[in-house]
């Protein structure tokens, strides 16, 4: 059964199919749209639910909340509504969840997961910590045993074990790993990890890395074989200067060495910057013309604003506060390569395109039915010149999406024969404007090209580079903290963590609210000795780089 719902955009008028239930049956409360509304959000204090209210003030958006206990708080949302609003008119409607959570009758969240019966997106992105060790001491970072005083380091049996939960979860299975920490490079079987996860059939291998141990070309031609695919390498910046405030110490030219390395042995890259107002938020465009500069491996850049973790005073929240439009408004100032209404969507706007996929193919697959006000992005088609080019200035975004999901909706429960997939493709064709495209661009190179996205046996890399046109995502994920906290959002989290107990849980959840991180680290990690573990790391790292390590 489901439910319609229409939105209003410049285009037309379109009416979404919502689902009512999820898989086992619970109800589904649609994403609530518009300004001003009332949600559900966390006291920051004692993370207690509670009601707040989300508004337009002076053309921003904020969230007001008042704890019965520890009184009231106010949190910038976006700084710019009309772009809000936006977003919020591009998502397709919910998905429906797993067919197997782990906590079936969960009636509270977040305090109630693992994944529960209320979440109602599948993993688009799973991460596994493989420590919470690491060779620097980042201010920014929420995992690390320095700080922490207990060591964080499953298992590799343990490890196996957490990629089996992730490819057990029904109807879709979990197929993008990203091994994470603290720093995975150091963790002693961080190869192993890679070939199990490429054994369990992973399509995807990633990891989260400062970029160190890349510094080292052999470490980099073994990761390659052992199954690694894309590095999401910390690029902070390009000054030493944002590196000594944001990580601790000068990093720039250790960037600049992992990225040679990464691109002699033909891994690929995705930027990932810590944002934070006042202190790199001017170096975004640089960022950018970085990876124009190096887009033979760098596929894309996910801006990540930053998340207060701990206490911080309202006067210092306000002042470093970054939010997704913020990310717009910079790069349209510093590389006008982009407009901030026009080019930009939430990476959820994709999910007709995964829905028509699926039809296609008989089966539900990896579908990134996130909040649309998590995240937003816009893919750069990179001709030979490394001009960067919009989807949005050659293809009819909004139209062409409408009709993949009434196509969707169309074939879903019948048999799609070869005559039937490509003419659905081809009715694709009027959407793209030849004339606009960046050039050697054809209607059916562009095909390929998504077909690349979601297929990395056709991705750059993988044949001789003429199958796919070059591009590059920009996008920007704003991780929740206990400010500006969104119950409705969590619930539709994409990027999930699989944790030793068996359990998977949102990054949101996971990392802040009701951090079960903290939880977990505390039942499977052991307490240590600080300057002890500091200098067994500087021994591990010695010995990895030079082609030892256990």
């Amino acid at each position: 059964m489901s439910t319609h719902t229409t939105y209003h955009d410049k285009v037309r008028d379109f009416e979404i199919v919502e689902p009512l239930v999820t898989h086992t049956g619970t109800k589904i409360e649609a994403v609530h749209r518009g300004l001003p509304k009332i949600t559900q959000s966390l006291c920051p204090e004692c993370t207690k639910v509670i009601e707040a209210m989300v508004f337009e003030e002076n053309g921003k958006v904020y969230m007001e909340k008042v704890c019965p206990e520890h009184g009231p708080c106010r949190d910038l949302i976006y700084s710019d509504a009309k772009l809000y609003v936006k977003m919020q008119h591009w998502g397709f409607g919910d998905n429906r969840g797993i067919s197997n959570p782990a906590i079936p009758n969960a009636t509270r969240c977040p305090e109630q997961c693992g994944l529960c019966n209320m979440h109602l997106s599948h993993t688009g992105l799973a991460n596994i910590d493989l420590t919470n060790r690491c060779n620097l001491t980042c201010p920014v970072c929420f995992a690390n045993a320095n700080t922490s005083g207990h060591l964080f380091e499953p298992s590799l049996e343990e490890v196996r074990k957490m990629l089996i939960s992730l490819r057990s979860v029904q109807p879709v299975a979990g197929r993008i790993i990203q091994f994470s920490g603290g720093e995975p490079t150091i963790y002693p079987y961080f190869f192993e990890s890679m070939k199990l996860a490429k054994e369990l059939g992973f399509s995807h291998v990633q990891c989260a890395t400062n970029g160190l141990a890349f510094n080292d070309i052999e470490f980099a031609y073994k990761a390659k074989e052992s199954g690694l695919h894309t590095l999401y390498l910390q690029m902070d910046g390009t000054q030493d200067s944002v590196y000594k405030a944001v990580r601790g110490e000068e990093l720039w030219a250790h960037k600049l060495k992992c990225i040679e390395n990464v691109k002699a042995v033909g891994l690929k890259i995705v930027f990932v910057p810590t944002i934070v107002k006042g202190v790199n938020d001017h170096l975004i465009g640089e960022i950018m013309q970085l990876a124009l500069d190096h887009i033979e491996c760098i596929s894309g850049i996910s801006f990540q604003p930053v998340a207060f973790t701990g206490r911080i005073s309202t006067r210092e929240r306000e002042a470093k506060r970054f939010t997704l439009s913020d990310l717009a408004r910079c790069i349209e100032e510093q590389t006008g390569a982009a407009d901030r209404y026009e080019d930009w969507f939430p990476l959820a706007c994709v999910t007709p395109f995964s829905k028509l996929l699926g039809a296609i193919r008989g089966e539900e697959i990896t579908t990134l039915s996130a909040h649309p006000n998590c995240s937003m992005g816009t893919y750069f088609f990179v001709d030979q010149d490394r001009k960067a080019t919009p989807v949005t200035r050659f293809l009819d975004i909004p139209e062409m999406l409408q009709e993949m999901e009434l196509l969707a909706r169309k074939t879903s429960a019948t048999s799609f024969k070869m005559f039937s997939k490509i003419k659905a493709w081809n009715n694709l064709r009027k959407h793209f404007h030849a004339k606009k495209a960046p050039k050697d661009l054809t209607f059916n190179r562009f095909l390929q090209t998504l077909q690349g996205m979601t297929d990395k046996r056709y991705g750059r890399g993988e044949k001789d580079g003429t199958f796919t046109y070059k591009t590059l995502m920009v996008a920007g994920m704003h991780f929740m903290d206990s400010y500006n906290y969104d119950v409705e959002r969590v619930k539709r989290c994409v990027i999930h963590y699989a944790a030793p107990n068996g359990m998977i849980y949102p990054f949101c959840a996971y990392n802040s609210g009701p951090n079960f991180r903290e939880k977990i680290e505390r039942k499977y990690a052991v307490p240590v000795d600080v300057k002890e573990l500091s200098r067994k790391e500087e021994q591990l790292v010695h010995i990895e780089n030079n082609g030892g390590g256990k």
